[in-house]
């Protein structure tokens, strides 16, 4: 296993419920290396984070990494198998509906506990 490699998989381990299911692939093309992060379906919210910054925050150390190793290294997080990432809600809806959609928010607080991954943006998993 290379440094890095190994760099991203102990981050990720201290971070997550389930280190066991950290797995990385490593594969090197044109643009530097990626690595593809797998980790269990319920540890995904927490390796994503509250509008992806834990995931951005991940990817930059491995920059910070990659360039002190003069490297450039990129990261994919690989959403598992069998998980479901909800519909996002339109961020273009009028004042009224997105009040509306704060009121339902507030009934359902714990129905939306469990559903960690609705403010995932699209980029953060690709």
């Amino acid at each position: 296993m290379e440094e890095d490699q190994k760099f991203i998989e102990d981050v990720v381990k201290a971070i997550v419920e389930y280190p066991d299911d950290v797995k990385t692939d490593r594969t090197i093309d044109e643009r530097g290396v990626l690595i593809k992060l797998y980790v269990n379906a319920a540890d995904m919210g927490k390796i994503i984070g509250k509008e992806g910054n834990t995931a951005k925050a991940i990817r930059t150390l491995l920059r910070v990494f990659g360039a002190k190793n003069n490297a450039r290294l990129n990261l994919k997080i690989v959403e598992p198998e069998g998980s479901e990432r909800p519909e996002r809600r339109s961020e273009d809806a009028p004042a009224e509906e997105k009040a509306e959609e704060k009121n339902d928010d507030d009934d359902q607080d714990s129905a939306k506990q469990d559903d960690i991954m609705v403010d995932i943006p699209n980029d953060v998993l690709a």
